[in-house]
This record gives structure tokens, C-alpha cells and sequence, in this order.
């Protein structure tokens, strides 16, 4: 009678757990499961048969498993664990995202007799995340920003054209990203993209690795050696930092630019340039053509079609997008399983101004995977001069933090575009009516002189 009561009770706690959506997977004390119900063997792949009387790890080979086990800092520590994200390995050997929750498991006199999970599948959520992502990418580049969007849709017709092109922008923008986007889709793709850091060397060797020189023509010059424009023949030579260039090489690059010919050093003929000219400067050309640093000729020629990128402070609605898009990568690179970084962190993120733009936030990044043994990147993983906004996230709530942020982005949004209300609903990607609902919960006003504007 007491076997067949056993029996039957777990027969009706078997019911129960099927009818979960979340999968539900129990352990004793020796960390063998003892009950798995249909959701998890639907998540997972592996059947109840194969999985009751195992070890959990050996049926989830979960990222971890072995270093950080949530159920095992449960069962030690006596809290729970809600919600974290994590990945496992199914049956077909795919990762799959899920998110797990802690307890432990105690019999009807309130002793532990092991624990309890249960894992929601993530899938869905990630695969939403990444065609959002897929949506604001254009190459490698990826915005969601309004003029970085009008630059993506006029990329295309700027790459057609085999018109010399000058990207402004400061330093870690993504110059180099952008000239990559034009050579890829241009009739130039199937030839080499050469690229050529103009403030690297000296002048007397740019010229040598610009335009190559023959045998002899120095004491060195042992043999021939092609230049950068020969090594580019059919391609397209991207020269960084122009604005770098001494006045004695802007005349020679002019040639080649006016005349499509260049001349290695000691040669006697001229060499035809088949190539397209990409050029990309941190500095203002402009305002240097006006102090007479460089030559005005030379700034008409290469500023065909200008681009100007704007600074990562100026487009920090970007930061989540580039923040999951470079875990992502350092996972590949470093064979991690890092979810993502924590609110606390992405809010230092997002009251960081990133003089270095997008290459210092991917440094801060791969700093961070360095340090980070667990699954989630926090605060003490960031580099020192990051602390002091480190400790004022710890000072405020999560909520509170999470709502400043909000508010503070808005506002710099509404700053941006002059406290135009419709020109920052389309920057934020919604509506002006859920714009003005956020702006009235967050206690955001528009400043006097930009509502008199707005009335006008």
C-alpha cells in the first residue's frame, strides 16, 4: 500500500510537471537527476529515459557547468537564483540560450534533499535579437543611429561610382569599416583593398611604400619593389589620415589623382594607376586648407563625395547594438559563453562619452573577457578609469539607474535635434506620442525657447 501511495505520487508529481512550459529537472544530494519532465526533453533533445539517474552536467554540458554550477551556489549558499541566462548543449551538439532558475528541493519535513531548475528556451529571443541586429547592419557596421542609417542608404550608389571618396570622423569611427563596405560592393570587390596608415611613417618612406622604387635607385635598392598603388592595380588604396601628409607628397598624390599616373622612385616612366582612391582623415581639411597646411588642389580632388561619421557619443543608441555584437565576437575569438554585460554596466556605458568611439568601447570589452570568469560582465571588469562610474551605478538601484539612463538618453537625443519632439521620436525609432508619454514619466521638459520654436 505504501509503495503503491509512492508510486502514485510521483506518478501525479510527473502530470504536474508536464504540464509545465518550462522545463523542470530535479537532483539529490549526489547530484543525479531524479525527475525530467516533457518540456525539458523538448528543449534539450535527450529523452526522461536517457536523462533520470545521470548526472545534470553530463546531460547539459551547460556553459557552467563546470566553473559557476547555479544549482550547486544554491544548495551551498541556501539562495535561489532567478532568471539567468546561460547556454547548454542539446542532443544535436547546438548551443541553445535558455534561462535558468534555482531552488532547493526539501521533503515534507523541510530537509534539503537536493534541488530543483527550471530553464526557459531563449531561442525565440534570440533569434529576434539577431534579425533586429541584422536590421541596423550594413557589412560590419552596425547602427541603428538616423544619419548613420542616410549614410548605409547611400553607400550603394557611392560604391558604383569610381569617384574618390574622403571620410571625416574622428579617430575610432569606423573609417576603415566604411571604406571595406564601398571596395565590397563596388565593381572593384574581386581586386585588393590596400590600406595605408598616412601618419605611421615618415614621409621619405610613405613615398617609397606609396609608389615602390627600382634597383638601384638608392644605395639599398637592391631589387624592384612594388608600391602600395601597384599592389592595388584593379583595386582600391584606402589612405588613412591623409591630413598627415607632408606638402612635398600631397604634390605627387595630386599627379596620380589628376593624371592617373605615379612614378616609382628611379623610374624613367610613368605607371598607369588603375585604382580607386579612398581617403579618410580625424582632422578638418578644410579649416587646414585655410592655414595653408595643405593644398587646396589636392582637398578638391579627393573631396568628391565627403561622409561625415558621426561620434559614438552622438549616436549612444548604438552601444547595446555594438555591446551584443563584440560578446559575440570575443566569444568566437576567446571560446567563452559570456551572456552580456549587466544593467550597472551597460548604464557606465551609456554615461561614458567614448572619446576613443567605437574602438574604445571594444577594447573596455575585450578587457572585460579577460577578467570575467563568469557568464555576465559586471563593474569590477571594467578598466580602472571607468571606476568612478562604476561606483556611482553601485550607489542607485538598478531601477533607479536603468531610469536615469532612459531619461539622460532622451534628453541628449532632444538636445541633439533642438528639442524637436518629431525629429527625436524618428532618432529613437518610435513614435512621437510614446515619446511624449516617457518624457512626461520621466519628468523630462523641453527647454522654453525650443517649445516657443516648436509653436511657431
Amino acid at each position: 500500500m505504501t509503495s503503491w501511495n509512492k508510486n502514485g505520487a510521483m506518478e501525479g508529481r510527473d502530470i504536474i510537471l508536464d504540464s509545465v512550459a518550462d522545463g523542470v529537472f530535479t537532483v539529490d544530494e549526489q547530484w543525479h537527476i531524479t525527475s525530467f519532465n516533457r518540456a525539458a526533453e523538448e528543449i534539450t533533445g535527450i529523452s526522461r529515459e536517457e536523462a533520470i539517474g545521470n548526472r545534470c552536467c553530463d546531460v547539459f554540458k551547460a556553459s557552467i557547468c563546470e566553473t559557476d554550477c547555479s544549482l550547486k551556489r544554491t544548495l551551498e549558499t541556501g539562495r535561489p537564483i532567478v532568471n539567468k541566462a546561460v547556454y547548454i548543449i542539446d542532443a544535436d551538439g547546438e548551443r541553445v540560450p535558455i534561462s535558468i532558475s534555482t531552488a532547493i528541493l526539501r521533503d515534507a519535513l523541510g530537509r534539503a534533499i537536493g534541488g530543483v531548475e527550471t530553464f526557459r528556451d531563449l531561442s525565440i529571443v534570440e533569434d529576434l535579437r539577431k534579425e533586429l541586429t541584422r536590421k541596423y547592419t550594413f557589412g560590419d557596421i552596425i547602427s541603428k543611429n538616423h544619419e548613420m542609417q542616410k549614410l548605409f542608404d547611400i553607400l550603394p550608389e557611392v560604391a558604383e561610382s569610381d569617384s574618390t571618396v574622403l571620410f571625416e570622423g574622428e579617430s575610432g569611427t569606423g573609417k576603415e569599416l566604411f571604406a571595406r563596405a564601398i571596395h565590397n560592393l563596388s565593381s572593384r570587390r574581386k581586386r585588393p583593398m590596400v590600406v595605408v596608415n598616412c601618419g605611421a611613417l615618415p614621409d621619405t618612406l610613405l613615398e617609397s611604400e606609396l609608389f615602390g622604387y627600382k634597383a638601384g635607385a638608392f644605395t639599398d635598392a637592391k631589387k624592384d619593389k612594388p608600391g602600395r598603388f601597384t599592389l592595388a592595380r584593379g583595386g582600391t588604396i584606402f589612405l588613412d589620415e591623409i591630413g598627415d601628409v607632408s606638402a612635398a607628397l600631397q604634390v605627387r598624390l595630386l599627379r596620380v589623382l589628376q593624371e592617373r599616373t605615379y612614378e616609382p622612385l628611379g623610374a624613367t616612366e610613368p605607371v598607369q594607376a588603375d585604382v580607386r582612391v579612398v581617403a579618410a582623415t580625424n582632422k578638418d581639411l578644410g579649416e587646414l586648407v585655410a592655414k595653408g597646411v595643405f593644398r587646396q588642389d589636392l582637398y578638391y580632388r579627393i573631396n568628391v563625395v565627403k561622409l561625415t561619421l558621426p561620434p559614438l557619443r552622438e549616436r549612444m543608441e548604438d552601444v547595446p547594438l555594438l555591446v551584443d555584437h563584440l560578446v559575440a565576437r570575443f566569444n568566437r575569438l576567446r571560446g567563452k559563453d559570456i551572456v552580456g554585460v549587466s544593467p550597472e554596466v551597460l548604464a557606465i556605458f551609456m554615461s561614458h562619452d567614448f572619446p576613443g568611439n567605437v574602438r574604445e568601447l571594444e577594447n573596455i570589452i575585450e578587457h572585460a573577457f579577460v577578467l570575467c570568469r563568469n557568464s555576465v560582465i559586471l563593474p569590477e571588469h571594467l578598466p580602472h578609469y571607468l571606476r568612478p562610474l562604476a561606483e556611482a551605478a553601485a550607489a542607485s538601484s538598478g531601477v533607479a539607474s536603468m531610469q536615469e539612463l532612459e531619461a539622460r538618453f532622451i534628453r541628449d537625443t532632444l538636445r541633439r535635434h533642438n528639442g524637436n519632439r518629431s525629429a527625436t521620436a524618428k532618432a529613437l525609432g518610435m513614435h512621437k506620442t510614446t515619446l511624449w508619454r516617457k518624457m512626461k514619466r520621466l519628468g523630462i521638459e523641453i527647454p522654453e525657447k525650443s517649445r516657443r520654436r516648436q509653436s511657431d
